[in-house]
């Protein structure tokens, strides 16, 4: 048997649920470090859903074509013919009338389903976070610039972008992490903090399969952080943790109390927890906290349809991403803060603490 053959029955095995404890630690260890193993997975767990689909769809064809096939159409035919319902009366004498009514009805219900979002990705039902500024913001916002330079102001108006996410420092030195989809096809990033002043980023280092980027503030007005209070955890947090999360779906930072319900995410990812939490679009790439203050992982998405599922991709897998980037894309030192100083406060204590290292995320493109 090949060495591909061999990860293919291995993935399966992984995927039908048919591996012992040890072995599925190990597996998911050789995923979270092999970016070609995992992408096999995702690939394989979309082929498996493709040909479960198409083998519901045969069968419900087959089930169909007994029932056609046991009902007599001639006979059935015969007796409407001779002996026609009221339904059929009705229908004879008012057809015209019952088809305007039935048309309006139907065009009803299509627009309510539309307008409501239920027609809009159901089939997916995965929504990432990535917030999109309002067309209609951005055209005011041009409007009043060009108004103010008629009458100088005093401050100068910031270009919203084109969408909005969160990020959060990982170094006091200007290192930012945010989700990949939030900064992807841009051209340029800005990161805004809680002061309101903005600086420029460059994109150093991703890692789409895991939905990871780092950012480098290169703004020279840029200066220091100072002392990061927060910690990363290595471990895996358990069920019911109390957890938080803080981010931007608008430009003031809001607060997103919850719990962890599930120790994977969408579909049984393996590199997600699933949380509990009022998350909305803007909250992508924010950072995810235990009841100690730790980051356990990074908000990127949340199930639609379902109150308050939403996903955070764990922070093994941060810092994986952190410990991968190469050496000659660092333009000074990167070093993780290894000491917690936010354990023991109570809520409103720590975000005092950590709110200056929340970052808004604004991403511009053509």
């Amino acid at each position: 048997m090949s060495e591909n053959n061999q990860l293919t029955e291995t993935i399966e095995r992984y995927l039908n649920g048919e591996m012992t404890k040890a072995e599925r630690t190990a597996f998911e260890k050789i995923r979270s470090e092999d970016p070609a193993v995992n992408n096999k997975v995702a690939e394989h767990k979309h082929f498996t859903n493709l040909i479960k689909q198409y083998g519901e769809r045969l069968e419900l064809e087959n089930r169909l074509n007994a029932i056609h096939d046991e009902i007599d159409v001639h006979a059935l035919e015969e007796e409407l013919m001779i002996h026609p319902s009221w339904i059929v009366q009705m229908w004879r004498n008012h057809h015209s009338k019952i088809s305007v009514a039935a048309s309006i009805a139907i065009f009803a219900v299509l627009c309510t389903l539309f307008f409501t979002g239920y027609l809009n990705n159901r089939e997916s039902n995965y929504l990432q976070l990535r917030g999109e500024i309002n067309k209609i913001n951005r055209a005011t916002n041009q409007l009043k610039t060009q108004v103010n330079s008629l009458n100088p102001p005093h401050t100068k108006m910031v270009n919203p972008g084109n969408f909005r996410g969160t990020g959060f420092a990982i170094s006091s030195n200007g290192y930012i992490v945010t989700d990949n989809h939030v900064i992807s096809g841009a051209d340029s990033v800005y990161v805004q903090g809680t002061d309101g002043k903005a600086y420029r980023t460059k994109v150093i280092y991703t890692e789409p399969q895991s939905d990871i980027a780092i950012l480098e503030i290169t703004d020279p007005s840029f200066k220091t952080l100072g002392t990061i209070p927060y910690a990363f955890k290595k471990a895996e947090t358990d069920i019911g943790e109390n957890v938080f999360t803080i981010g931007f779906p608008r430009d003031a930072m809001v607060l997103g109390p919850g719990y962890l319900t599930a120790s994977t995410g969408f579909k049984g990812d393996t590199t997600q927890y699933q949380i509990s939490a009022p998350l909305d679009f803007g909250h992508s790439g924010g950072p995810l906290f235990d009841s100690k203050g730790n980051i356990i992982g990074i908000v990127n998405a949340k199930q639609s349809h379902v109150e308050g599922a939403a996903f955070a991709v764990k922070s093994s897998y941060l810092l994986k991403a952190i410990k991968d980037i190469p050496a000659d894309s660092l333009n000074k030192t990167l070093n993780i803060n290894n000491k917690n100083v936010l354990a023991g406060l109570s809520r409103v204590q720590q975000i005092k603490k950590l709110q200056n290292c929340i970052f808004l995320v604004r991403v511009y493109n053509q």
